[in-house]
């Protein structure tokens, strides 16, 4: 596994000694148990800069650090994956910034990435490489180690064709990825965008089945070899969430919070990182709208924000912080009364035990981001729904909106449809809500984080693979 961080974070203790401990997260926990059982290693960075760590074994699984400088993380994390591709493949949101010495670091970083996996890796050996910060290295890596069997998949949205296109590297970051024998994509159209660039930018010509079928992988042709592109919507540990869910400890949790936050008759939840893809100031207008023109009592709803730090030192999202910062205030200081805010707006992390106790004290879950890859969030909630109540509001432009068909979906840029659908989840019947709320449990709890790994993997290595991305999609 090569990704840009480690499954494991380095924590200092009181005493001021360090430890490694496991990062939480469905992707860790899908893919742990296969390199576990395979003599497997996970190449990434520790997140701290300047350290040199030696390779150590965990528990059967080979952690290899990579080393990154205090100004490779400004340059090739912060500027050139987060400055340049993240609004770039976010539908440029806000500008992309395209700066000559960042893609020069970037291009630094993911030859080091590379050298580490071809150091690591047996004769032969499965390498998976992960995300948008190391879209170079599949090619890097094949061109030391042709042996290997090499994979890539991209958790975020791979952007329109005329957007990748203002990319001054965007034929270099073609033909890296094109070192893969199979390059993933959250969604058919991302996948069918890549063919496009591969015909354009290169002159390869992709096979007809990969135009003529949407859902379906589609091959390009290149060295000699034949590169095989498709979908795989990502997934979560759906199991893990249900069972988590239905402990008492988490019920009796649940209600506490209800409790403290006033019991309102209706909760409604966000659950986001901190970032301007995630549409937070959309769902705050909405509902002041709702309130203001009095369609909604403010009596008998509240709601609960947690927005995630993210990226703190990024001027952008330092605004973001203080408009949404403001919209809240505004929200209590209208709505509000002594003891009883509207708005619970949480600037913090929170672990996985008190988030599934939020998702299940809430009646409405808001995920109305502007773009975004899949957004696992609407997932989780859903998997906590064992009795098949509450309603998930959710935007059009969320990969997982493909899936979700239960959902009340919304495009995030209409402010009215917004409030509409707030104003329905709100009030829906406890019928309707059940309907709905079954069929997404169904599909979430069918098509988890492990049956996603295993597509891919099974992709991978097609001799062995009995099922493929359109299986995933169905």
């Amino acid at each position: 596994m090569v990704a840009n961080r480690l499954p494991v974070d380095l924590e200092r203790l009181a005493d001021g000694t360090e430890r490694w401990r496991p990062s939480p997260g469905g992707l860790v926990s899908a893919l742990e148990p296969f390199l576990r059982g395979r003599n497997g290693a996970w190449v990434g960075w520790s997140g701290r800069a300047d350290m040199d760590l030696a390779s150590f074994d965990d528990e059967g699984l080979l952690m290899h650090p990579v080393r990154l400088s205090a100004a490779e993380v400004r340059s090739y994390y912060e500027g050139f994956s987060n400055a340049t591709l993240w609004p770039l493949y976010h539908d440029v949101i806000v500008p992309p910034v395209y700066e000559r010495t960042w893609w020069e670091s970037y291009v630094v970083v993911n030859q080091r990435f590379a050298d580490a996996a071809a150091a690591v890796s047996a004769p032969g050996a499965t390498v998976w490489v992960q995300d948008y910060q190391l879209q170079l290295v599949p090619a890097m890596l094949r061109e030391q180690r042709p042996d290997l069997r090499i994979g890539f998949f991209l958790h975020i949205p791979f952007p329109p064709v005329e957007l990748f296109m203002q990319l001054p590297w965007r034929t270099e970051v073609v033909r890296g990825l094109l070192g893969a024998d199979v390059v993933g994509f959250q969604m058919p159209l991302g996948a069918q965008n890549f063919l496009w660039l591969t015909r354009q930018l290169l002159g390869l010509e992709p096979t007809k089945a990969a135009v003529r079928v949407r859902s379906r992988p589609g091959s390009v042709p290149i060295d000699g070899r034949l590169v095989r592109v498709g979908a795989f919507p990502i997934s979560i540990d759906a199991a893990g969430f249900d069972q988590l869910a239905r402990e008492p400890a988490t019920a009796a949790r649940a209600r506490r919070l209800r409790a403290g936050l006033g019991d309102p008759h209706r909760l409604l939840l966000g659950v986001d990182r901190l970032d301007y893809t995630k549409g937070i100031d959309v769902r705050l207008r909405a509902l002041h709208e709702l309130l203001a023109t009095g369609r909604v009592d403010p009596e008998a709803v509240a709601m609960v924000q947690v927005a995630t730090p993210s990226r703190e030192r990024v001027s952008e999202y330092q605004v973001m912080r203080r408009s949404i910062e403001e919209q809240v205030g505004r929200l209590n200081g209208e709505f509000g009364r002594v003891g009883r805010p509207i708005v619970h707006y949480l600037h913090q992390s929170m672990d996985r035990d008190e988030l599934v106790a939020l998702y299940c004290a809430a009646d409405v879950m808001v995920v109305t981001p502007l773009r975004d890859g899949m957004n696992l969030v609407c997932k989780e909630y859903v998997a906590i729904r064992h009795e098949l109540d509450g309603a998930l509001v959710l935007s059009e432009f969320a990969g997982a909106a493909a899936e979700l068909a239960g959902a009340l979906l919304v495009n995030p840029y209409d402010l009215d449809g917004v409030a509409r659908a707030l104003e329905h989840a709100l009030t829906m019947d406890p019928g309707e809500e059940r309907a709905r709320m079954r069929t997404l449990h169904r599909q979430v709890m069918t098509h988890d984080v492990g049956r996603w790994a295993r597509s891919f993997l099974d992709f991978l290595h097609p001799a062995e693979a009995a099922t493929g991305p359109e299986e995933a999609l169905q």
